[in-house]
């Protein structure tokens, strides 16, 4: 019989003590910068949980140390965001929905003049602000790059021309960059792994 192990994760989705792998992979998977060990009583694993990871790892891991992205899934329960937009610029609108489900959570546009990327960016924040409100702290993914260095630097840094016609739009993108700058989010953002995992849920297939 397998002896019995306790999966210390200092750093992932959820931190904690888990009593499996499969519920500490679920923790780490996509989270590239996931900190975890295991150990080999629980006494052990609560000692190291409560103290700095670093005295128990040599340096840190990250889930891609233990999962490649040929096995790894995308995380459940999860937010997944995407923008459409007809031209570019041209009209857009961006959703999100559950990732396993593909269950709308939410919808916005159209907007007569806006830009893919701006769809995009608008998305994430949408889904951590309203993952905020309601205390919900499940991964959401991207399969936009551009919109997870804007959401880096929390800001849009667009170069589309703000006209009257797109007003309403860049009032969301100001918005937007003034919660960013005043709020904090538990979430973790990944990066949609479209090569191995198809097209993100919340496509809206128009391709």
């Amino acid at each position: 019989m397998a002896k019995q192990k306790y999966y210390v994760v200092w750093k992932g989705v959820k931190p904690g003590i888990y009593d499996s792998w499969t519920e500490c992979e679920r923790q780490i998977k996509g989270f590239d910068s996931a900190l975890y060990k295991s150990f080999e009583s629980i006494e052990i694993a609560t000692k190291a949980f409560k103290s700095p990871p670093h005295h128990y790892l040599n340096k840190p891991k990250t889930a891609q140390e233990k999962l490649t992205n040929k096995h790894a899934k995308p995380i459940v329960p999860s937010i997944s965001v995407d923008a459409a937009c007809a031209g570019n610029p041209g009209k857009m609108e961006y959703q999100g929905v559950d990732t396993a489900t593909k269950q709308l959570i939410f919808h916005q546009g159209p907007f007569p003049l806006g830009t893919n990327n701006i769809g995009e960016f608008l998305a994430l924040v949408h889904a951590l602000a309203m993952c905020k409100q309601k205390g919900w702290t499940y991964p959401i993914y991207t399969d936009s790059a551009t919109a997870l260095a804007w959401l880096k630097h929390k800001k849009a840094k667009t170069k589309l021309e703000r006209i009257p016609k797109n007003e309403e739009l860049f009032n969301l993108v100001d918005r937007a960059e003034t919660w960013l700058a005043n709020n904090s989010w538990e979430n973790v953002v990944i990066k949609w792994d479209t090569d191995n995992w198809g097209e993100v849920p919340a496509d809206f297939g128009r391709k």
